[in-house]
């Protein structure tokens, strides 16, 4: 069914005014149904204005595509702008758009964005670091938020702490880095050099990264220190790899630290921060390996530390510039090895975890928990907040559950649409929607869309690549964003480069790719309310931190012009007061920039 893009009809021509009431908003249940006040000809001429429904869009490869490079390994979008890390790319060029040809620094790793316009990708720039070495594994972690992207370099040696540090001092091996880029126009320049406030080797700090505006999230899950909480002491290093993670804010063009985060039950090896996000004033980390028993929201278990590698999340919120931890989150059927928290995505007031462990045979959306009898089959869970309270609102399965596709390794969530990566999930099929029962592609990857409507979740899509092969890793990494999805397969051996080339010659192993589907999600509900005088309130949810323009037209074939551009908050809620709307009426409709 193809997604109507012309989301309602606001406000009817005056021609139409006997057959329609303006100021009406109609809801239609299939885009075949003509809505109250046109003839099947305006409709249709509406319905040439469409969105095809999900399918791939892009095909994406590295400028410079290598062997072993591991392109997809993470990726990001924001808009328009996706952005994909490479981090055992070879490049010894540094800074923005630099030399791809030299590869005398081995697995020193890269990142490249993509633009669109219109329904075309192109390549706007080559992202290496500043101080790109060998073995520095720039690119493990990409994130972006508008005109900032982050890129995490988890095995940088620098010794240097804080913001914009001494970056060729290598005495504290694989402590890491992040890296803030910023665009202006077209062109993009390196911003500032993130450090731990206590920089230790092999910290890996920049393992996973998040930015939401003006906020940055950095986690380094092999962090040593037995803190709990908030801003606590970062100089007791006897809890190896409890992990940390840092929140860094930008006031202009100027970073700083704003909080050092803890598990509020810190222990060795529970690996907090292996996975970040952030939304606004939220931010949330992962700890795939804690051990507590415990289930649901706050919940205490029998035994805290003998459920090995179950996992958890962690929850905490800002007011002002003090952050204290809201929630502490576990499965609702916790359990050995689930590895909860391996990955984690947080919108407005929608958390999804991933737990790539768990053994459930359930298929689909809240299913049966309780079989345990399938290995590292994996599992979503989805929470949602009221106030300051959070609850489970759905467990997520893929519609074609089998051992070890490791379904919840990635997870992605922006307003009522999630996706979920299953990179070891083994069909043979290409494409959205194919054949799920041919097992004939041992790890090849899947990847899973999910809308809500209300509070119920269903399934919308199974994707896989255009050129699915054995171990490629389709769903490593997802990403989402307005109606885009994307979906990296790291180890995809195609030796093509840039948008949409040749998928078939297999001659550069693991050198990886990313796909660009379109389409997904139930769109944005417009409303139009009269004010009481002789304008109207035009309202509509969409998602947060994305950027919307309101568009009116004085007739279906438009021309359509845009009347207001505008974000929503972490509600989704946005209203536009049109005050002098034109006395023959019009009709209005959503659009992404």
């Amino acid at each position: 069914m193809k997604r109507i893009q012309i989301i309602a009809i606001a406000s009817l021509l005056a021609s139409l005014a006997s057959a329609a009431e303006r100021g009406r908003t109609q809801h239609l249940s299939s885009p075949n149904q003509v809505p109250q006040g046109l003839n099947a000809a305006a409709w249709s001429n509406i319905l040439l204005q469409e969105v095809p429904a999900i399918a791939q869009q892009a095909y994406l490869k590295a400028s410079n595509t290598g062997p072993d490079d591991n392109f997809g390994w993470p990726v990001a979008v924001s808009g328009d702008t996706v952005v994909v890390g490479a981090p055992l790319e070879d490049g010894s060029a540094t800074g923005v758009s630099g030399d791809q040809s030299d590869n005398r620094a081995t697995n020193s790793g890269a990142a490249y964005v993509f633009v669109r316009s219109r329904m075309s990708w192109l390549q706007q720039a080559y992202f290496k670091a500043s101080n790109a070495e060998a073995n520095d594994e720039f690119g493990r972690s990409v994130a972006v938020s508008g005109d900032t992207v982050v890129v995490g370099a988890i095995n940088e040696s620098s010794n240097a702490t804080g913001v914009n540090g001494n970056q060729s001092d290598n005495r504290a091996a694989f402590s890491g880095v992040a890296y803030v880029f910023v665009r202006n126009g077209t062109n993009w320049i390196q911003q500032a050099y993130l450090k731990a406030s206590n920089t230790g080797p092999g910290d890996n700090f920049g393992w996973s990264v998040a930015v939401s505006g003006d906020t940055a999230v950095v986690g380094a899950p092999r962090e040593r220190s037995s803190a709990t909480g908030v801003n606590g002491d970062q100089g007791d290093n006897s809890a190896l790899a409890a992990g940390a993670a840092y929140v860094f804010v930008r006031d202009g063009t100027n970073w700083t630290q704003q909080a050092y985060l803890k598990a509020s039950n810190t222990a060795a090896s529970d690996f907090f921060g292996w996975s970040v996000a952030v939304s606004g004033d939220t931010v949330v980390v992962g700890a795939y390996r804690e051990d507590s028993n415990a289930t649901g929201i706050n919940g205490t278990g029998s035994d805290p530390n003998m459920f090995f590698d179950s996992g958890a999340a962690y929850v905490f919120v800002r007011n002002g510039t003090t952050w204290s931890q809201q929630a502490y989150v576990k499965a609702s059927n916790t359990g050995f090895f689930d590895r909860f928290g391996m990955s984690v995505a947080v919108s407005a007031d929608t958390l999804v975890v991933g737990a790539d462990g768990e053994t459930s045979d359930a298929n689909g959306v809240n299913g049966d928990q309780s079989d345990n009898s399938v290995d590292s089959v994996g599992a979503a869970y989805v929470f949602v907040r009221s106030g300051t309270n959070w609850t489970q609102q759905a467990y997520l399965k893929a519609s074609n559950s089998e051992r070890r596709d490791q379904f919840g390794f990635s997870v992605a969530v922006l307003g009522d649409v999630v996706v979920v990566g299953a990179p070891s999930e083994d069909s043979d099929a290409t494409g959205v929607n194919g054949n799920q029962s041919d097992n004939s592609a041992s790890y090849a990857g899947a990847a899973y869309v999910f809308v809500r409507g209300g509070t119920t979740w269903t399934q919308q899509a199974y994707l896989k690549a255009s050129n699915t092969g054995e171990s490629d890793g389709f769903g490593v990494s997802v990403a989402v964003s307005s109606d885009l999805a994307i979906v990296g397969a790291y180890l995809e051996d195609s030796n093509t480069t840039g948008v949409n080339a040749n998928q078939s010659d297999n001659s550069a192993t693991n050198s990886g790719a990313a796909y660009v589907f379109t389409g997904l999600g139930l769109g944005t509900q417009l409303a139009i309310v009269p004010d009481g005088s002789s304008g109207y309130f035009t309202r509509f949810r969409g998602a947060p931190d994305v950027t919307y323009r309101l568009q009116r037209a004085p007739g279906v074939t438009g021309p359509w012009d845009t009347i207001a551009t505008q974000t929503p908050p972490a509600s989704g809620l946005v209203e536009f007061h049109e005050t002098n709307p034109p006395v023959e009426g019009a009709f209005y409709r959503t659009a992404q920039p």
